[in-house]
């Protein structure tokens, strides 16, 4: 008999779910519900992403039947999702443990929700594909659409009004903030959205638009309009961004750190 594999984040969030349920008593239905009554992250995850996409015409217990059947048939799914995980927890000062992703970052659930969605837009039922991006714009105030290509180990912090258009790439380790947009520049059609190498970090409020490369280590300034490529491990800024320095760390999504260092 095969030993099951440890899985030292579902355990962590266990254990804090467990300790919280006994501090808070009033969450403790809430926190039985969503993780204690569960044997894995995956079942976790798609109970809750299920209770918060649900509708009068698309239930949630059917929705759970479809997360669960992407989950399964894509094993690489459960590795983004933990990746995803360590960089919330790594990354954001906010994050209080490995169950606040879980529990209450919709950053964290739009990406997991979009996850099932692209996953069945690959399988070409992309009208299902196209429901599900609705109702996570909807949910979650994010609009991924289904065809974007994500990798993992990112950072959608607070994530509101993040827009991430059909033809866009994210590589991994890849963090931004609110407001983002990855869009296109009109209406065009075929390839027109960006393309965002390892590492990069957006603040808050920018827009990058167009079939563009942020190059790898690149760092976009809060509130910044990006028409143009970015060159690997530069620092842009402005209306339109221009190269206004450069980032203090090889990969500055893993710092966080939003200054603009012009020396």
């Amino acid at each position: 008999m095969t030993k099951k594999k440890a899985d030292p984040i579902w355990e962590a969030i266990r254990t804090e779910a467990a300790a919280d349920a006994t501090h808070e008593p009033m969450l403790a239905s809430f926190l039985y519900s969503v993780v204690l009554n569960h044997k894995c992250l995956e079942d976790a995850l798609s109970y809750l992403l299920a209770s918060k996409l649900g509708s009068d015409t698309v239930p949630a217990v059917t929705l759970r039947d479809l997360i669960d059947d992407a989950f399964a048939s894509d094993p690489g799914i459960g590795k983004a999702i933990r990746a995803d995980i360590k960089a919330v927890v790594t990354r954001d000062p906010a994050c209080r443990g490995y169950s606040a992703p879980l529990l209450f970052f919709k950053g964290f659930h739009s990406i997991q929700a979009y996850r099932v969605a692209h996953y069945y837009w690959i399988s070409d039922r992309k009208p299902l594909a196209l429901y599900l991006q609705s109702r996570i714009s909807e949910a979650f105030a994010v609009d991924i659409h289904p065809g974007a290509r994500l990798g993992k180990a990112l950072l959608f912090d607070h994530a509101t009004s993040v827009v991430i258009g059909e033809t866009a790439v994210i590589e991994d380790d890849f963090s931004m903030l609110h407001e983002v947009t990855l869009g296109g520049t009109g209406k065009a059609g075929g390839d027109r959205h960006p393309k965002i190498r390892k590492g990069v970090l957006i603040g808050a409020g920018a827009k990058v638009l167009g079939n563009i490369v942020i190059g790898e280590g690149a760092k976009i300034g809060a509130g910044s309009v990006v028409l143009e490529d970015v060159p690997p491990h530069c620092t842009v800024a402005g209306v339109p961004a221009v190269i206004v320095g450069y980032p203090a760390h090889g990969l500055p999504a893993f710092e966080m750190d939003h200054r603009i260092k012009t020396e």
